[in-house]
């Protein structure tokens, strides 16, 4: 059995999760806050996992003492009352809170957002490129969604810095002062429910003027749900994105013929490599290692093996995207991969409801950089990079690159 949830691991969690799908499908192990949960590691299983209406989101469900509870969310949630989002609630609330939200993602919204993430992209780049040298994670891959997810929320352009720095610090881990994480999440639920009461008074054809707004079957969005949909859309869609972008070019990078045959592709005007490229980053590194937490509401059976009621599950996405029994050559980055549902935004009702803002802001990133920075490398060897620790997202915590300088006029402001 392979150690898991070192270092090493981190770097490369790949080998272990590969032991597991043959030796341990369905797996319960302590992880590092102490709470037990069952690891389902096999795409079928996950598959099946994901869509079972017997794990529920709600940790209520969760069968731990209570001084466990706390374990299982996003960092300080619960304390700052921001419990009720998609990503911890079940039918009906959830088809209600889902349905008020989604228009703000569909296909045709997020097209019209097109030329605002172009926009931030160049913007980004114009501010590092004539340096020949950059962080893409602190530059690059954090900021681009950051104000990408303000400027859908309406957040002010001048309170923007402000949630950069809260982001920043919840996504660090550990790495910030003690209860950093917790204080953050606290300062942005103030700030939200202050913003809600302005837009109350002033709304805007912004995100959050439309919850305010929204109203199903007579029954509008409490200002508790409008804060935690707001907060939940903002980690959700800022987190997996930056780890989608530095994953994507750290892939891209280290894999040079499929660098150069998507370069070549967008030189040519095509774009069909491109999104199907997204997809194959999304399989063979995604953002997201393992889906948000789930609890079995009463017993059942995952691959075999018997799960009881009130038992945490974890559904692997890294594992089941590069399990051999669903894609031929799994190891394998090939960015033209057609036969590819992969699980990297979920499956079943909480399918990720970013994923259309995710892919354009990734399409938008990846090809902006390649075609303005031709001749991109890693700045540093790939052995001391180091990965973020957490559970659930998986991303670097820096990626210095290379490149010769490109002059920019300086004019382009976020």
């Amino acid at each position: 059995m392979p150690e898991m949830f070192t270092w090493e691991f981190a770097t490369d969690p790949y080998p272990a999760y590969g032991w597991l799908r043959e030796h341990s499908p369905v797996h319960r192990t302590k992880l590092p806050s102490g709470v037990e949960a069952w690891l389902v590691t096999r795409y079928a299983d996950a598959k099946q996992a994901l869509a079972d209406q017997r794990l529920s989101k709600n940790p209520a469900h969760h069968d731990e003492p209570a001084h466990a509870k706390g374990k299982t969310g996003i960092p300080g949630e619960r304390k700052a009352d921001l419990m009720t989002h998609l990503l911890n609630i079940d039918p009906p609330d959830h088809t209600r809170l889902r349905r008020l939200v989604s228009k703000a993602f569909t296909p045709r919204t997020v097209a019209e957002f097109a030329p605002r993430v172009q926009e931030l992209t160049d913007t980004l780049i114009d501010r590092f490129a004539a340096g020949g040298e950059a962080d893409l994670i602190h530059e690059f891959a954090f900021p681009l969604p950051i104000y990408a997810i303000c400027d859908l929320l309406g957040v002010p352009r001048e309170d923007q810095d402000d949630f950069r720095d809260w982001a920043g610090m919840m996504i660090r881990h550990g790495k910030g002062p003690r209860g950093g994480v917790a204080r953050s999440v606290k300062k942005m639920r103030g700030y939200l429910l202050e913003l809600i009461h302005r837009k109350r008074e002033n709304p805007g054809e912004d995100l959050i003027s439309g919850l305010i707004r929204a109203s199903d079957h007579g029954e509008h969005l409490t200002e508790n749900e409008a804060a935690a949909m707001a907060f939940i859309l903002l980690f959700a869609g800022f987190e997996t994105t930056v780890n989608l972008i530095g994953n994507g070019v750290y892939a891209l990078l280290r894999n040079p013929e499929q660098r150069e045959r998507l370069q070549a592709s967008l030189a040519a005007g095509e774009s069909d490599l491109l999104d199907t490229g997204v997809e194959e980053l999304l399989r063979y590194d995604g953002p997201v290692e393992l889906a948000t937490w789930r609890f079995a509401t009463r017993p059942l059976t995952i691959g075999g093996q018997e799960i009881a009621a009130g038992d945490p599950v974890l559904v692997v996405l890294a594992s089941a995207d590069r399990d051999p029994e669903r894609f031929r050559d799994p190891d394998v980055l090939d960015l033209g991969r057609r036969d590819n549902q992969h699980l990297g935004y979920g499956h079943g009702i909480h399918y990720c409801l970013g994923a259309p803002l995710a892919r354009l802001e990734a399409r938008t990133a990846l090809a902006t950089l390649l075609r303005r920075l031709p001749d991109l490398r890693l700045g540093a060897d790939p052995a001391d990079l180091r990965w973020r620790g957490g559970l659930i997202m998986r991303g670097l915590r820096t990626l210095p690159v290379e490149f010769t300088p490109v002059r920019t006029d300086g004019s382009s402001k976020l």
